[in-house]
Formats: C-alpha cells, sequence, structure tokens
C-alpha cells in the first residue's frame, strides 16, 4: 500500500506511523536466535538486548518476567537463546521492539552440535588444511598480543617471554576476550596487528572458561578472519582439553598462554648452551682433523726420502754405480764369449780352408773352365789343365801318362 504525497500535500506523522505499526504487525510471531546483552529488569518486564552472534546487529526485546523465570535454566546475561517474538511498534514513540513469548535457552548439546557443523564446513573448505599453516619465525623483532583487559593471559604470556628472551617487544591489543562484543574487538585487533609490517607472529591468548564463554573464539567470522591473516597466528585459547575451532585454523595451537611464550619466543639459556654445544663439537672436529694430519705429516716425515734426503740420494747414486758396473761386467763378458766364438769359427775355418790342405802338398786341377778334375778318365789326352798349389799355379797338357808343362809360374794364367 503506497500513499501519494507531495510537499503541498503531506501526511501526518501520526499517519505514517500507523502505517509502519500495521506493517509491521502483518508479520505475526516468529522464532529467532542470538544472544543476551544488556539484560535488566524492571517490575513485572524484564529488559534485554538480542545481539546476532555473527553480524553486527541486534534489536531491544521485552518480556514479563513471568516468561524470563519460566525458562529453565534461567538465561543470563551473554546466554545464547531462541525466542518466540512478536514484533511491536510503538506509534506514540516510532520505536520497535520484540516482545518474547517463549525463552527457551540453547544448550550445551545444541551448542555443540552446531560448532561440530560449522568445523565440519570449514574444514571441507580446507581452512584447518596443514598445508596452509605456516612456521614461526625463530626469534621474531615485534609480537602482537591479543588478550583481555589487564587479564592473567597476558601476564602469562608477557613474563614467560621476556624471562626466555628478554629484547622480545609486543604490541599489545587489549579487547574483550568474552561477551557479545568479543567476536568484533578480537577481530578488529586481528586486522590491524596483521596489517602493521613490523609484527612478525599474532599471538591471541585467553584464561580457561566455560563453553560459553569461549564461544566468541569459535565464530565463524573470527575464525575466517584468522585464516585471512598473512602473519603466522597462535591461539593460546583456554586450557589443554579446550578446543575452540580458532585452535583449528591458527597455523600453531599452544595449550596455554604459557605455553605460547615458549612456542613464539626462543630460550636464550637454551640458544647459548646449544651455541657453546655446537662450538665445542666444531672444535672437536677441527681439533680430531687437525691431529690426524700431523700424525699423516710426522709419518710422512719420518719416511727416508724426506727425513734425509741426500742418504737417499746417496743410495741412488750407489744403486746407478752398481748397475753401471754390472752392466759393463755383462757387456764385457758379452764381447770376451764373442771374441772366443770368433777365434774358435776363425780356426774352423783356417782348417777347413782349400788353402790350408794345399799348405800341406796337396794341388787342385781345374779344366780352363774352372771345373776341378775329380776322375783321371775325365781327363782327355792333350787337354789343358790347370794345377793350384799353395803359392801359385801352372797350364800343363795332358799327355798319355803324363802331362807336359805348357807354361810357368808367374805367366799368363798364373796363380
Amino acid at each position: 500500500m503506497t500513499s501519494k504525497t507531495s510537499p503541498e500535500s503531506p501526511l501526518p506523522i501520526r499517519t505514517v506511523l500507523q502505517m509502519v505499526g500495521g506493517w509491521i504487525g502483518r508479520l505475526g510471531t516468529v522464532w529467532v536466535e542470538g544472544q543476551i546483552t544488556e539484560l535488566s529488569a524492571r517490575g513485572g518486564t524484564v529488559f534485554m538486548t538480542l545481539r546476532d552472534p555473527v553480524a553486527n546487529v541486534s534489536a531491544r526485546v521485552t518480556a514479563p518476567r513471568g516468561v524470563y523465570e519460566a525458562a529453565v535454566p534461567r538465561p543470563a546475561d551473554g546466554a545464547r537463546v531462541v525466542l518466540h517474538v512478536k514484533p511491536d511498534f510503538w506509534v506514540n514513540k516510532g520505536s520497535f521492539a520484540f516482545t518474547a513469548l517463549e525463552i527457551r535457552p540453547v544448550g550445551v548439546g545444541e551448542l555443540l552440535a552446531r560448532l561440530e557443523r560449522l568445523r565440519r564446513l570449514l574444514a571441507a573448505e580446507g581452512l584447518f588444511n596443514a598445508d596452509r599453516k605456516r612456521r614461526l619465525p625463530f626469534l621474531p623483532g615485534t609480537v602482537g598480543l591479543v588478550c583481555g583487559r589487564e587479564s592473567a593471559a597476558e601476564r602469562d604470556v608477557l613474563e614467560n617471554a621476556r624471562r626466555r628472551w628478554p629484547a622480545v617487544r609486543f604490541k599489545v591489543e587489549q579487547v574483550a576476550v568474552q561477551g557479545p562484543y568479543a567476536v568484533g574487538e578480537v577481530t578488529e585487533a586481528l586486522r590491524k596487528l596483521d596489517a602493521d609490517a613490523d609484527v612478525d607472529v599474532i599471538v591471541v591468548a585467553r584464561g580457561g572458561g566455560s563453553l560459553e564463554d569461549l564461544l566468541p573464539f569459535s565464530d565463524e567470522t573470527l575464525v575466517r578472519a584468522v585464516a585471512a591473516c598473512r602473519t603466522p597466528v597462535v591461539s593460546a585459547i583456554g586450557h589443554e582439553q579446550d578446543s575452540p575451532l580458532l585452535d583449528l585454523v591458527a597455523d600453531v595451537r599452544a595449550s596455554t598462554p604459557t605455553d605460547a611464550a615458549k612456542k613464539v619466543v626462543p630460550d636464550v639459556g637454551e640458544q647459548l648452551a646449544l651455541v657453546r654445544q655446537l662450538r665445542d663439537r666444531g672444535r672437536r672436529v677441527v681439533s680430531g682433523w687437525l691431529d690426524r694430519e700431523m700424525s699423516w705429516l710426522t709419518a710422512v716425515r719420518s719416511r727416508p726420502s724426506l727425513a734425509d734426503p741426500v742418504r737417499e740420494l746417496e743410495r741412488r747414486a750407489e744403486q746407478v754405480d752398481a748397475l753401471r758396473e754390472r752392466s759393463r761386467r755383462c757387456l764385457s763378458s758379452s764381447l770376451d764369449r764373442a771374441e772366443d766364438d770368433l777365434v774358435h769359427l776363425r780356426a774352423r775355418l783356417v782348417a777347413l780352408s782349400p788353402a790350408a790342405t794345399l799348405e800341406r802338398g796337396y794341388a787342385i786341377v781345374q779344366h780352363p773352365s774352372g771345373e776341378v778334375v775329380r776322375l783321371a778318365k775325365d781327363i782327355a789326352p792333350g787337354a789343358l789343365l790347370t794345377i793350384r798349389l799353395s803359392d801359385d799355379r801352372v797350364t800343363v797338357r795332358a799327355e798319355d801318362g803324363g802331362a807336359s808343362p805348357e807354361g810357368q809360374a808367374g805367366q799368363p794364367g798364373g796363380a
């Protein structure tokens, strides 16, 4: 339904508010869920603010005292509830509020079931995967700390960290760590520290508490904010048995705030002891290597070739002289044996030589052609023959019964 209005024909405010009241009245009763804040009671009416746990949205709610007291357990400030409400619009004041017809506190079982559904949803998106988690720096220059105002968790982290490494610096963001404003303040502090280039690691710390007290650290908005941080985040919420969803998405989970200080900052005493151990081990390694090399060098220097190099040269010279003398003797012996063989061979040749036979009084008869006459029947009568003696040769003519000289020694044809 719309009304035609103009500057010349405006509607009275009462008419507009009555129209708004009529539109709201058509909504009827609805079931809503939220977190109770600013709870107060005056007379027979209980006043509260119902805040959305995810978005920064809230609405005023009034409830008759009987309706409020009928809820078991009776909800307190910060409790999660489901309300059966009827929207009301007061025309006289132009204000809006819900009137609670029934209040049902959300039990622990229901909260755990909702957390489990949210955990599965975020796990399916990969927000808890190990490959997303980053290593903490060995020695951060500045540590960002998100904690409650003047809380024991802040003291535990600061004191233990400075005891381990006195030079460590902190940037502390004090926020509400429970109640309706916790999620918004913690998320804003995270974004502020993540945007600071000096901050190397962020610690979100809170002491122990009930499931309801720790619900802000399982809030989807906060979990996604931690997943989006570029700076490594350490979750130190509650005690060992507490496990909000923040522990799963953080890069490192610490069981307590004190444990977070140990994980974030190294112990200077332990590091100095480690340096001493490494230095001693390095010294032992170098000393052992030097000892082995000195032993090798001593062994090398003790060798005769280095201990008395001149003696080694003399020994080598003696070996050369001995080998030279031996080779000389071998050569002389070989020459002597060869000379003896030559003499013997010469004697044999002389003994077997035709000249030696001729010297003993023998002669050699040859035809003019040089053929040796071996048998008398091979000589024809009147044939010329050459007789070779030891000192010369003569030519004769063969006759029957003898040979007549044809020439004398020294004549042509003589030897």
